[in-house]
């Protein structure tokens, strides 16, 4: 979706600026807000991709003014109101006022080091052959769905070489909204700085993304 979180290539918005030495969390509630949605996505309610969809919902106004873990933070009450472990008004009251849904599952401290540890692969097999090679050229498509995709909008409709060849990942457009998982092969892919940014790019600049097979059809 063009949300305000697809920046790249965006007038208007100031240059990137690095922190020097930037420390793994700025303040505690940083450390916490990391746990606690790590431990909500252990509940099995919903998939990375629906948790991706949640923060690119989020209001231009309050995304632009939220830091990286305020974002998270205001997904996961979305996620879990949406889900039926919290309701509105215990989200205002700041406590539980309803029963609530029972989750399916719990992360307990002793389980948090083999859950990391195993992380969550979404690498899967697909039984269709690749459709490109290495060095095709290809194009991608030209789309705006309202829904999740992890297409960037600077690289739809344009034109790139296929520099490799990688497994099937799970397909997140239909994986973010409960519509199965789909898996794709992907693609990375290069495209010249100028076919990006037109003629005032930087020529010697090239971009490579990711593609999923569906984002792609041949140039």
């Amino acid at each position: 979706m063009n949300g305000p979180h697809d920046l790249g290539g965006q007038m208007g918005f100031g240059p990137v600026a690095p922190e020097t030495r930037e420390p793994v969390f700025h303040a505690d509630w940083e450390r916490r807000a990391l746990g606690v949605t790590l431990c909500a996505g252990a509940l099995g309610a919903w998939t990375i991709d629906e948790s991706r969809h949640a923060r690119e919902s989020l209001h231009p106004a309050i995304y632009y003014s939220a830091s990286y873990y305020e974002i998270w933070i205001r997904a996961l009450e979305t996620l879990l109101e949406r889900h039926g472990f919290v309701s509105a008004d215990e989200i205002e009251a700041g406590r539980p006022l309803w029963p609530g849904v029972r989750p399916k599952q719990v992360l307990h401290a002793a389980d948090v080091p083999r859950v990391l540890a195993r992380g969550g692969p979404c690498n899967r097999p697909v039984a269709a052959a690749p459709r490109f090679r290495e060095g095709d050229t290809v194009r991608t498509i030209n789309a705006h769905p309202e829904t999740h995709t992890r297409l960037p909008r600077y690289a739809r409709g344009k034109r790139g070489v296929i520099e490799a060849v990688r497994e099937g990942f799970v397909f997140p457009d239909t994986n973010a909204h409960g519509k199965g998982e789909n898996p794709e092969h992907v693609y990375t892919v290069a495209f010249e700085g100028r076919e990006l940014w037109g003629k005032g790019a930087d020529p010697a600049l090239t971009v490579s993304i990711d593609a999923w097979e569906s984002y792609l059809e041949p140039a």
